[in-house]
């Protein structure tokens, strides 16, 4: 299969998952709110946010493990072999010690503080959410530790496509069965139940489907290297600081907002979150399948591929997310109340900071990309703790005094001074290697930032002339779109067009 139809099948299989995600994200708010209350819910979306802090070193070592197989690639397959066994010694070990930490927690009673919630007078609350985060933990055990390594060790062999197309199998069963469970009036404690049996039972054909992989790639099974499990470990923790740093900017707002702004206030972050979250999954579809190929074009030293490689994920900033953005702000409102089912305030300012932020954070992921595929592990952890730094000291000191529009304008800063530090990063490694920056395409991308924030700012101040803003701003974004077009490659061009084709066909599929 070509890069093209790798990238294309990758992306496609990330459409249509992030299609399910979408669907379902917008149909479990309005459902976990008819059947539970505001208290139960925000502990629901404290524990996930724990999950994901806490699985953050097992993470970081996969991914360091990850790029670690590209450099063996399908031309050692004894090597590649070795360091999967080793790599899967230390996983089982980070399982293991991700649920002794849970255990800890649950005896320690330090739970309710990181749940936000030592203020509820309900223990029988605090303990099915000590059980189900226990649960979790388990489950991670059983398929994430090993099977994130295990998906990883496919990809330099070209299976990423494949395991994407598992994720939509995962994406619906996880989103699915635990909220069917909730419907037919399940608590917190055996949504919490179903959700890692869930998870469990799909992974069971996804490892039989990898195991006949590894055969047949003769990827097989040597005794595991301890020492070289944990060098290789020790080499991952940056990745895994700068993950934690990452969870206290992402997840971690989360629980840091339970308790600064009630589960009120968490819930309506979380829900006005949601779209922008959707935007980053989709845009998740774009740049994940990507990496590889831009690793091999950058360790070629070929300019224009790799530029065709930032024009694929600039293309969909310009052409789709920013325009997106600006017709969502118009039309958000009245969907919003009724989804929430009129429990939570609609805030349009929030909404919009939450929106420049992903527009923010999508034009930084070339820059990112170059980052994290060549292991520059210093300025990634500079930069990581650098963004938490200011989403976590700006979420104490503007939260108590501007409420949750606090944490988004928090946000907003650390995606944007993140944001000028990899560029400038990724800028120095491309000029020591030869290569440069595409610095007018780059500038076009930002310039669709600052028109859809203009735009929605204008929205906000005069919401009476919102449909009279919104075409004026639609031609100004696709002029600037056009622009861009103009200066792009040839084979960039060919390859946008190839994932617009992509996109169309997920919308098709959808539809029928």
């Amino acid at each position: 299969m070509s890069a093209t139809k790798r990238l294309l099948s990758g992306s496609l299989a990330s459409w249509i998952r992030i299609g399910v995600t979408m669907v379902t994200q917008m149909a479990l708010v309005p459902l976990y709110l008819s059947n539970w209350s505001i208290k139960v819910y925000a502990i629901w979306l404290a524990i996930q946010a724990l999950v994901g802090v806490l699985a953050t070193v097992d993470i970081g070592h996969q991914q360091f493990i990850g790029f670690e197989f590209f450099r063996f690639g399908d031309r050692d397959r004894e090597g590649l072999s070795k360091l999967l066994c080793s790599a899967i010694f230390i996983g089982v070990l980070l399982g293991l010690a991700q649920i002794m930490l849970i255990v800890i927690f649950l005896f320690s009673g330090v739970l309710p503080g990181l749940l936000g919630s030592k203020n509820f007078a309900d223990n029988s609350l605090i303990y099915d959410a000590g059980i189900v985060l226990l649960l979790q933990g388990v489950a991670w055990l059983i398929t994430g530790s090993v099977g994130g390594l295990l998906n990883r060790a496919l990809s330099p062999f070209g299976y990423a496509p494949r395991m994407a197309w598992w994720g939509v199998f995962a994406a619906i069963v996880v989103s699915a069965v635990p909220a069917f469970a909730v419907a037919f009036g399940a608590n917190l404690l055996m949504a919490g139940f179903v959700l890692a049996l869930s998870t469990i039972a799909y992974n069971i054909p996804l490892f039989i489907d990898m195991f006949k992989i590894l055969k047949r790639e003769k990827i097989k099974y040597y005794k595991p290297s301890v020492k070289e499990g944990f060098i290789n470990f020790g080499k991952s923790l940056a990745i895994s600081a700068r993950g934690l740093l990452e969870s206290a900017r992402q997840q971690g707002s989360r629980l840091i907002l339970n308790p600064l702004a009630g589960p009120t206030g968490l819930v309506a972050y979380t829900t006005m979150r949601t779209g922008a979250n959707v935007a980053l999954q989709g845009l998740g579809t774009i740049t994940n399948p990507l990496l590889p190929e831009l690793m091999r074009f950058l360790h070629k030293g070929d300019q224009e591929r790799s530029e065709t490689a930032f024009a694929t994920v600039w293309i969909i900033v310009i052409a789709l997310l920013a325009p997106g953005v600006v017709v969502l702000q118009v039309v958000i409102e009245p969907i919003f109340v009724v989804w929430t089912r009129g429990k939570i305030h609609y805030d349009p300012l929030l909404f919009g900071i939450f929106s420049q932020s992903v527009l923010v954070f999508a034009v930084a992921q070339p820059a990112m990309a170059i980052m994290e595929g060549n292991n520059l592990l210093k300025p990634q952890l500079t930069l990581s703790a650098l963004s938490a730094v200011i989403v976590v000291g700006g979420m104490y000191v503007l939260v108590p005094v501007l409420g949750i529009r606090g944490a988004g304008i928090s946000l907003l800063v650390a995606e944007i001074v993140a944001t000028l530090g990899y560029r400038n990063v990724a800028k120095t490694w491309l000029k020591e290697n030869g290569l440069k920056w595409p610095q007018l395409s780059s500038s076009t991308a930002v310039n669709s930032i600052w028109l859809s924030a203009l735009s929605i700012g204008l929205m906000i101040i005069f919401p009476k002339l919102k449909l009279i803003i919104l075409p004026v701003s639609i031609i100004a974004l696709y002029w600037n779109c056009l622009r861009y077009w103009n200066i792009l490659p040839v084979v960039a061009q060919e390859r946008a067009r190839d994932v617009f084709r992509g996109i169309f066909k997920v919308f098709k599929i959808i539809k029928k």
